[in-house]
């Protein structure tokens, strides 16, 4: 068989079923192919950017291999931000790329780029296949690499002569890469040690990055939380990892998280530290991030642990494995021990609710409120619908306002921050869980980079729903605007709200692509057009719900400074009984 050949069918070893792609010269022979191929549907993106999201949706949505395809040069460039983005978010990402011919490369040839150059500090790994001979195996290593360890995205750049050559197909797979041995067992003197520090902390956190839902741990990280007694922080990228209605979570910390979360961290005697990487949006100033706490630091990638806050406690190890070893360790001691009494620490961290629970204000323009409106697509979807957010102020809303009890429900651009990630992400979702329901949360702005993967989303018939908090701006600038630089808005509003041309107008747009398109600018209409959304399936749904551009997102923690300095809403921060 042909090389182009080789490469669908090594995919379908694998079991992929789904790949999202957009065809060009240098790949012309894999499309060629994919053509009579009925085990692998290919899904035709409108950019390859959302190609590149889609496969990322695909991915977090269901712990699987996400596959995108792009032709040379700026199709493969095109790429680069969602590879990033997964690389961040440590996504499991196949990118398969199509090269001019091995004899043109280096000489510039049309729509030549070095991918392999361009991305090589935000992959896992790169393959350069010259030979057709080279298809199955790289192809089955990468997948490999990508989904095993510490995910992130891997890249197959593939030569057009490679693509056309013969070979006589074996697949093999299994992998033997010299260096590539991911640790996931932990060791047991590290695992007790941290049980000893468990065993004696009066105000430990369990501090839960997204690495615990990357490793499919959720169920374990609820029965060790239980088993300590100790509350619950997820980050940003953990949202849905441990229930938000149980009793011992106590929301998002960072820069937008609640004021308890935030100060459970802050003034912690021990963080006990799962799949999480210390980032600046939780830390604030890292040098005065929970100044009391000892540290436990598990994480199945070495080069976490100790590159921010120094681990008393570090354990290298998958997070399903190691918290099943804490479990055990954790219950022998309590054979042998009584532990610290944490109901001081408790009755601290109940009275901070008490006093900083997480609400909002009534807009006073007459505008929608953007937090009701966030907060009703959560109540009446229910926990089993998914849920993608763009990046900014709607973001922030969405991991506060909607309640989430599974993994796999909260899909976001943590790490690279990626503006128009919503809606390609949400259609890649509802590729891999057609039968639930799946929001794309968008800004009037992210909504502007991505839209065009409606089309696609209306061709596939692939029935997302799209909720535009349309405040008219660019909103999470516009309030670093407000707070930092005296009001002065430069280049933040975009003319899409109230007040303004309406340019361009998303209603009329959505029909355009074929959407069923609806605005609402008042509350008595947010539950009617949400449910109408829910009820229609044989076409995407777009609401442009009319807001507010001044709700801000509180609490806050400004950049740069302590967690200790966190604000409630606009001038107001806890009061301290003592320094």
């Amino acid at each position: 068989m042909t090389g182009a050949m080789a490469v669908v069918r090594s995919l379908d070893a694998l079991g992929v079923t789904d790949v999202f792609g957009l065809p060009g010269g240098a790949v012309l022979p894999l499309y060629d192919t994919l053509m009579g191929d009925q085990d692998l549907r290919h899904v035709l993106v409108r950019h390859e950017q959302g190609a590149g999201h889609a496969a990322e949706g695909y991915a977090a949505a269901t712990g699987k291999v996400g596959v995108a395809i792009a032709t040379s040069g700026p199709g493969a460039t095109n790429l680069v931000t969602a590879i990033a983005d997964a690389y961040m978010d440590s996504v499991p990402l196949l990118a398969i790329t199509g090269q001019v011919f091995s004899h043109l490369m280096g000489t510039d040839a049309f729509q030549e780029a070095d991918i392999m150059g361009i991305t090589m500090p935000i992959t896992k790994h790169s393959f350069l296949v010259k030979t057709a001979a080279e298809v199955p195996g790289a192809i089955a290593a990468a997948y490999h690499l990508a989904s095993t360890g510490r995910p992130g995205p891997v890249l197959v750049d593939i030569t057009k002569d490679a693509q056309e050559g013969e070979l006589d197909f074996v697949w093999d797979p299994r992998v033997d890469l010299p260096g590539y041995r991911p640790i996931t067992k932990a060791n047991s003197k590290q695992i007790q040690a941290a049980a000893e520090l468990i065993a004696g902390a009066e105000r430990p956190v369990f501090y839960v990055g997204g690495g615990v839902g990357r490793a499919k741990a959720s169920e374990e990280l609820l029965q060790l939380a239980e088993l300590v007694g100790a509350p619950v922080v997820t980050t940003l990228m953990a949202r849905g990892v441990f229930p938000d209605s149980h009793p011992q979570h106590l929301g998002m910390p960072g820069m937008h998280g609640t004021v308890p979360a935030v100060l459970a961290l802050q003034e912690a005697d021990l963080l006990i530290t799962l799949g999480a990487r210390f980032d600046d949006r939780v830390t604030g100033r890292a040098a005065l991030f929970a100044p009391e706490a000892k540290v436990i630091h598990a994480d199945i990638d070495p080069a976490e642990i100790g590159k921010i806050r120094a681990a008393d406690v570090p354990i290298v190890g998958d997070a399903a494995e190691v918290i099943s070893d804490l479990i055990a360790a954790v219950s022998t001691a309590k054979l042998g021990r009584d532990f610290a009494d944490t109901s001081a620490w408790w009755s601290h961290l109940r009275d901070l609710q008490k006093k900083f629970p997480l609400g909002y204000s009534e807009t006073t323009d007459g505008l929608l409120s953007p937090q009701h409106v966030i907060q009703r697509i959560g109540e009446l979807t229910g926990p089993e619908g998914i849920y993608a957010a763009g990046v900014g102020q709607h973001q922030m809303w969405a991991a506060q306002f909607i309640k989430y009890e599974r993994p796999n429900s909260w899909l976001n651009s943590g790490g690279a921050g990626t503006m128009g990630y919503a809606v390609p992400a949400a259609m890649g979702a509802k590729v891999a869980e057609p039968e639930r329901a799946v929001w794309a949360i968008d800004g009037d702005g992210c909504f502007q980079m991505t839209n065009q993967e409606l089309a696609t989303c209306v061709v596939n018939n692939i029935p997302i729903k799209v909720a535009i908090i349309n405040n008219s701006s660019l909103g999470m600038v516009r309030q670093w605007q407000t707070l930092i630089y005296d009001g002065r808005y430069s280049n933040t509003e975009l003319n899409t709200g109230h007040g303004s041309p309406r340019i361009p107008d998303f209603v009329k747009l959505g029909d355009a692509y074929g959407c069923l398109s609806i605005r609402v600018e008042t509350e008595d209409e947010v539950d009617a057009a949400i449910k109408l959304a829910l009820e229609t399936n044989d076409r995407p749904v777009v609401i442009d719900f009319v807001v507010s551009a001044d709700a801000m997102v509180w609490p806050m923690v400004r950049q740069g400074t302590s967690n200790s300095d966190i604000q409630y809403v606009l001038e107001q921060a806890p009061e301290w009984e003592e320094e």
